[in-house]
């Protein structure tokens, strides 16, 4: 009777465990050619309602160190994203633009376009489906 109690018990702790592990889809995002080591990397997951206007849903401030990022994001649910990052080189946690309006800090943002201004979320749009993912981001 003891083994057929521990039998179950094990059985039911790890079909527990295996249900909570996978609630949603973990999303990598490596972030390349990070020049230097000064100030932070901002870094947001954004869908389309928190887009360019507030938080985003997952966000990550990373010390700055030249070379590589790798960040990880874990039980995402499936559905459109975008993906903004910011290197933050003077640690005042805002985008820091020239008098034309450029950017002067390096910035990347998820999507296959190079838009002329603003991004909108339908340029940087991806899609998280039922498997883990990658993005890669560069400066």
């Amino acid at each position: 009777m003891k083994k057929l109690l521990f039998t179950i018990t094990v059985f039911a702790m790890s079909f527990t465990m295996n249900a909570q592990e996978k609630e949603g889809i973990t999303l990598t995002v490596v972030i390349e050619n990070v020049l230097n080591n000064e100030g932070h990397v901002l870094s947001a997951l954004h869908n389309e309602d928190t887009f360019m206007k507030a938080e985003g849903l997952e966000t990550s401030h990373d010390k700055a160190e030249a070379g590589e990022l790798i960040l990880t994001f874990e039980n995402i649910e499936p559905g459109d994203y975008a993906f903004s990052v910011l290197h933050d080189a003077n640690d005042n946690n805002r985008m820091d633009f020239a008098t034309n309006g450029m950017p002067t800090e390096d910035y990347a943002m998820s999507g296959e376009s190079l838009p002329m201004g603003p991004p909108t979320f339908s340029d940087a749009k991806f899609t998280i489906e039922k498997e883990d993912m990658q993005l890669t981001l560069r400066f």
